[in-house]
């Protein structure tokens, strides 16, 4: 039975206007993630442990859970969150889907904040990261 009082995953899906391949390389290598997300030690490896670097946030230990080329990429994310970017071929362009999951509006972050309020930033931060993305690909 699944419990009632988790949060949603945030879920966001854009069209991107390049080849599944170059959305990839963007999602799946650390220059790539680098330039649209964080800085980061990631390797497209299942079980690679890696850091992200969150700045005044510190560094957020990361593992890698999944690796499916060239259609899905998931890690966990600290302690409680998994992230997840999906691609679709859609002739030409790509359909990418990021999936942040783990909410539990009883449980705070490493640094004391409330799930439920953090979801709240983080769906909205996660608009301009996509804009950030499609901009690094399309340009």
């Amino acid at each position: 039975m699944s419990n009632p009082n988790v949060l949603p995953a945030i879920r966001q899906t854009q069209v991107l206007n390049a080849p599944i391949d170059k959305v990839w390389k963007a999602v799946s290598t650390a220059e790539g993630i680098a330039a649209w997300f964080m800085p980061n030690d990631f390797k497209p490896v299942v079980g690679h442990e890696f850091h992200l670097d969150a700045g005044p946030f510190g560094h957020s230990p990361c593992k890698v859970t999944e690796i499916d080329s060239p259609h899905r990429v998931s890690f966990r994310w600290g302690k409680d969150w998994t992230l997840t970017f999906e691609l679709r071929e859609l002739d030409g362009k790509t359909e990418f889907t990021l999936i942040h999951d783990g909410w539990d509006p009883e449980k705070l972050t490493e640094f004391g904040q409330p799930h439920p309020a953090v979801r709240e930033n983080m769906a909205q931060g996660w608009t301009g990261i996509g804009q950030k993305l499609a901009k690094y690909i399309e340009s």
